[in-house]
């Protein structure tokens, strides 16, 4: 059994922290500061609220590097491990524990590198993904890797549902590796930098559906906008959110954007190649709806173009 220190902020580390419970004793969970939301309310993330019904001691640096390397040595853990925490984390934090700090990523690396690689595989439309824990250097998941565990992503599955199942698979994976690291028989492997890829954080700018793309690269960017932020497009100059699509099952000829079937079941728009069935949406000021409810409150008329 080892002491760990847990850093992680969002629903991703919340099963790996439940799971490393079981076989390990955590002195210490670091999380980020608590955000302001909407009407001034205070926010707390999954894992300080996890950590608070446990009982777990609970830390919170403005800025890690600064703040709190005395506090972490303190600890004295063996090992820390990370899981989404959303800071740097300096040459003297990395260097505390015996063990180092091992990180679960959520790719198959040194593919996807970076912020978002569970909203990128969607994203690109990749068949398969995994989760990687790798042990912590000062480059961004750069190290060397520790094991690795693979994953089919389904098709038409949300970046929310494939989220889900990620963080699950991380648990297992983190588990076995601190057993391996414990055992001392944990293998290091280096990455291969020539096969590396990266990808950053979705951008504003992104979440606006771009009906010239083509039908496969719009249902993909739905799928990785959803549960959030939601890809949208325009109607009557008021915002649409877009959460679901299919492929259209006719022929159909328009322009890029255009509503080429509108009745009280369906709504198909044009994309730059081929038609989608818009299946859930979400007017301005309005709540979430089937496409069959939508379209009992809202008309738009074949010929109407989205986005414009």
């Amino acid at each position: 059994m080892m002491k760990v220190v847990f850093l992680g902020t969002p629903d991703f580390g919340v099963p790996a922290l439940q799971k490393i419970m079981k076989y390990h004793t955590i002195v210490g969970c670091v999380c980020q500061p608590d955000k302001v939301g909407t009407r001034g309310k205070t926010e707390f993330c999954a894992v300080k609220k996890f950590a608070m019904q446990n009982g777990l001691p609970l830390f919170q640096f403005e800025k890690i590097s600064r703040d709190g390397v005395e506090a972490l040595r303190q600890l004295a853990p063996d090992i820390m491990v990370t899981a989404a925490y959303g800071q740097i984390l300096s040459q003297e934090i990395i260097d505390i524990a015996p063990h180092g700090i091992i990180n679960i990523h959520g790719s198959l690396l040194p593919k996807l590198r970076g912020a978002a690689p569970i909203q990128y595989a969607v994203l690109m439309g990749l068949k398969q993904t995994g989760i990687t824990i790798l042990n912590t250097v000062r480059k961004v998941d750069a190290g060397e890797i520790i094991l690795q565990k693979t994953l089919d992503i389904a098709p038409y599955e949300t970046c929310g549902e494939l989220f889900d199942r990620m963080a699950q698979l991380g648990s297992d994976a983190v588990v076995e590796a601190l057993r391996q690291i414990e055992n001392g028989c944990a293998v290091y492997t280096p990455q291969d930098e020539n096969q590396a890829t990266f990808c950053s954080k979705i951008t504003a700018e992104q979440e606006k559906i771009d009906w010239n793309q083509s039908r496969e690269n719009i249902i993909n960017l739905v799928r990785a906008l959803n549960p959030t932020p939601i890809a949208w497009t325009t109607f009557c100059g008021k915002r649409l959110k877009i959460y679901s699509l299919r492929p259209a099952e006719s022929n159909c000829e328009g322009k890029a954007g255009e509503v080429v079937k509108s009745d009280k079941k369906s709504l198909v728009v044009m994309c730059g190649d081929a038609a989608v069935e818009i299946r859930e949406l979400q007017a301005e000021n309005a709540r979430r709806m089937d496409v069959v409810s939508f379209l009992n409150g809202h008309r738009i008329p074949v010929g109407t173009v989205l986005g414009e």
